[in-house]
Parts: structure tokens; C-alpha cells; sequence
């Protein structure tokens, strides 16, 4: 067996598209994914599971109906399954996401500009 760490900084430097995550390594049935982020996602929730954001480089802001929560960079902040939020980056930011296999990344919403493709490698 190959024994060799991933390097994340150097995953974000082969793609230059947002909002698209990338899955750079598993956990059992857990995805590491990593994305660029910048403007406003869309309101969603992910019913069956909790998401975890940690942010690699810059600030991003996770709305609620009910509040706000700012996530700095090396910061980590999980929201509960079930709970609608909306995701947004005043600049370009880049997040690593954990979450189960499977998850679609706008949730209970189908958005066909917005809706990326799961299990993509990079």
C-alpha cells in the first residue's frame, strides 16, 4: 500500500469553478469535499444529516431564519440536519464540507445551475 498525505491547498489550485464541490478523500461512508465559494447559495436543508463547514481560506457566513453565524478561516461550524440555511461569501472563499455519500449539495431544492454532481474527484 502507497502511504502519502493529500495536500488541500494544492487540490483548490486544479479547479477554478464555485460552488461545485470536490471530493478529495473518504471516511467510511463520509466524503472530505473542498469548494470555492463566492455570492449568495440558495436556501436549502439537508433533512437526513448534519453539514460541516471548516473554512480553509477566507470568511464565510451561514444564514438562517433565525440568525446569522460568520465562520473565519480555521474555523469549523456544523448545522444541525433538518435546518434551512443559506451558505455565502462576500469574496472568494475555500471550505472543505463533511458529509455523508449521497448528500446533493442544495438539498430538498433542485436547482439546476446550482446543483452539482456528487463523487466528482479531483
Amino acid at each position: 500500500m502507497n502511504y502519502y498525505p493529500t495536500n488541500i491547498n494544492n487540490k483548490f489550485e486544479l479547479f477554478s469553478e464555485q460552488w461545485q464541490p470536490k471530493v478529495i478523500a473518504t471516511m467510511n461512508d463520509y466524503e472530505f469535499k473542498i469548494a470555492k465559494i463566492e455570492g449568495e447559495f440558495i436556501w436549502h436543508s439537508h433533512k437526513e444529516t448534519d453539514e460541516t463547514f471548516i473554512v480553509i481560506k477566507g470568511e464565510i457566513e451561514i444564514e438562517f431564519r433565525d440568525g446569522i453565524v460568520k465562520v473565519k478561516e480555521g474555523e469549523i461550524f456544523v448545522v444541525p440536519a433538518g435546518v434551512e440555511h443559506k451558505p455565502m461569501s462576500k469574496k472568494e472563499s475555500q471550505i472543505m464540507l463533511i458529509e455523508p455519500k449521497g448528500v446533493i449539495n442544495t438539498g430538498n431544492i433542485d436547482s439546476n445551475n446550482l446543483t452539482a454532481k456528487n463523487d466528482v474527484w479531483i
